[in-house]
């Protein structure tokens, strides 16, 4: 049993599926849901975004790997946008995806199903039960939707990290998983379910300091291998910004497992299609009668990286 923030909880296992783009942030994140004993993650879907579909399906393979969770389904999807040209972020995660992070040969076979097949698949044959978190474009969840519109009303809940209710980070208005496929992300808000949106206003909040870093090294090789150099990869150009990477994706997974850690609004968003310099922005009225979405805009930050923390120590990597 976990104590608050370390492992004690009578809260029923949570079985969360995972649609990302791994991406820095996003192994960080596959690693929270490893090592969550409250959750069980049934499956791994990818999307082109950070880089594109290949290297983050090879990513994904190589992580589930090295974290050996080998029985965890990784399946691949859209490698485009639903209707505009990729775009991607090389120069924040590296050429690979995983900064420097060189990490072994996948040797496991990945899905015969297409991630939209195998979304669709999972969340039909468990209805209520399936907690899905999309890290990347939405490009695969719009097409599951396309596919089985019901989707929302079997899943759980659904958490996104994506968009901002202040100012974006691929331009000035846009975030950049809602910029990299924003008609995608119009038709996932428009669907009929609540979207917990993570946005940056939030993540924000969860720096990787000084400090955190010598904690992710003190976790051995886990920490030193992989953890400590995937939060520090990025430097920010804007030095008086913000004090070190912030691990946007890690969020979405710590809010279904600990939502407590989170303060949150309801709110109505809608995507900014036509803009000339605001494609992509995420319009979120918090005094609308009509609520589409949860906003968390507040965290807990000591309690977030106890829990962290905590469930990341539980990983044993593959030597």
């Amino acid at each position: 049993m976990w104590h608050r923030y370390g492992m004690t909880s009578a809260a029923p296992v949570r079985k969360l599926l995972l649609d990302c783009d791994p991406g820095l942030d996003d192994a960080l994140a596959i690693l929270l849901a490893a090592g969550d004993p409250d959750l069980e993650l049934v499956g791994i879907t990818t999307v082109g975004g950070n880089v594109g579909l290949d290297g983050t399906t090879r990513n994904a393979l190589q992580l589930r790997e090295y974290f050996q969770i080998d029985g965890v389904p990784v399946a691949a999807g859209a490698d485009q946008p639903l209707s505009r040209a990729a775009e991607t972020a090389e120069h924040v995660h590296g050429a690979s995806g995983l900064g420097d992070v060189v990490l072994a040969e996948a040797t496991l076979a990945i899905e015969a199903r297409s991630a939209i097949d195998f979304l669709i698949d999972t969340i039909r044959d468990a209805p209520g039960q399936i907690h899905l978190v999309a890290t990347g474009p939405l490009t695969n969840i719009a097409l599951a939707l396309r596919q089985e519109p019901r989707l929302t009303e079997w899943v759980a809940s659904f958490t996104i990290m994506g968009g901002s209710y202040t100012r974006g980070n691929a331009t000035p208005a846009a975030e950049f998983n809602i910029f990299a496929d924003p008609e995608a992300a119009a038709e996932v808000f428009a669907a009929g379910w609540t979207v917990t949106m993570i946005g940056l206003d939030l993540t924000l909040q969860a720096i990787v300091t000084d400090a955190v870093g010598e904690r992710m090294k003190a976790l051995g090789p886990l920490g030193t291998d992989l953890v400590e150099p995937l939060a520090t990869f990025w430097k920010n150009p804007l030095d008086d910004q913000w004090d070190g990477q912030a691990l946007h994706d890690v969020c979405a997974v710590a809010f279904v497992a600990r939502p407590e850690l989170f303060t949150s609004k309801p709110a109505r968003v809608e995507i900014e299609l036509a803009g000339e310099f605001t494609a992509g922005m995420t319009v979120v009225d918090f005094h609308s009668d009509a609520p589409n979405a949860l906003v968390p805009m507040r965290l807990d930050v000591a309690g977030f990286w106890d829990y962290v923390f905590a469930a990341w120590g539980n990983v044993e990597p593959r030597g």
